[in-house]
């Protein structure tokens, strides 16, 4: 099967906090329509990674490309127009309406202080419809349950109509019940949409049910990097994640499970 081209490109990336390397020449790959989860322990990288991709953090060597340019050397709307990047626990100004937090998806396409058009208004109602937020437009942010506040941040993603969603702990903070319905929510919208989606994902079995392709972090480099069944292995867990684990096949969803049964402490 021919492999998809690749949308962003990460080229012996380096980057420090002070005098603390968090990458130490990493490359990677972001394959076009695939959704691509990012796992480590804590301090791997990964959300470095992710925010160095969307240019949100500069490196100190290294390029990142993408569709080939140098990621730096891009207009910021040109980039703001290509990806779209959810942080982790974004905070909501204080006061405002779903519907106006969405509507910040249209900056980069006529600005901050432009009137918003008939085609702007359109394409808010429609990632509001899509994330099952119609109901809810008028309400403000900061009175949502957690579930709801995550759906009302992607569609501020969707509305600013980019071909790549870089989403940073999508799931933090929520309970399993809402963290699975944001899960669905973006694996639908990425089929139905042909998207692009990088996820940083602490729970493995969610990264092995959802995504089609696994990137493991260690210490600011890349230890592994395929699909998750070539990825989740008990070898994998218990170098790199510190646990002894059982690895099997969800009877239901047919996705690789990890069972973690003790620490790996040998």
């Amino acid at each position: 099967m021919a492999t998809e081209p690749t949308v962003l490109c990460a080229q012996e990336l380096h980057v420090r906090y002070g005098e603390t390397p968090v990458l130490a020449g990493l490359a990677a790959e972001v394959r076009t329509g695939e959704m691509l989860a990012l796992v480590g322990r804590n301090g791997s990288g990964k959300s470095t990674l992710l925010r160095t991709l969307a240019r949100l953090l500069p490196a100190d060597a290294g390029t990142v490309l993408l569709d080939g340019a140098d990621i730096a050397r891009l207009p910021t709307a040109q980039v703001a127009q290509r990806l779209a990047v959810l942080p982790q626990g974004p905070v909501p100004p204080a006061g405002i309406t779903v519907r106006e937090l969405v509507e910040h998806g249209r900056f980069p396409h006529r600005g901050m202080f432009a009137r918003a058009t008939a085609d702007d208004r359109r394409v808010v109602q429609e990632a509001l419809d899509l994330t099952g937020l119609a109901g809810y437009a008028d309400r403000y942010v900061d009175r949502l349950s957690g579930g709801e506040r995550q759906r009302a941040w992607i569609a501020l993603t969707l509305a600013q109509q980019t071909p790549v969603l870089l989403l940073d702990e999508p799931t933090t903070f929520l309970d399993i019940g809402h963290q699975l319905e944001v899960l669905d929510l973006v694996d639908r919208l990425r089929r139905d949409r042909a998207l692009t989606v990088v996820l940083v994902l602490h729970d493995l079995n969610q990264a092995a049910r959802y995504c089609d392709r696994i990137v493991a972090l260690d210490q600011g480099r890349v230890v592994a990097d395929g699909s998750p069944s070539s990825v989740v292995t008990p070898e994998f867990l218990a170098s790199h994640f510190g646990v002894h684990a059982t690895v099997t096949t969800d009877p239901v969803t047919g996705s690789v499970v990890c069972l973690p049964y003790a620490a790996a402490t040998d």
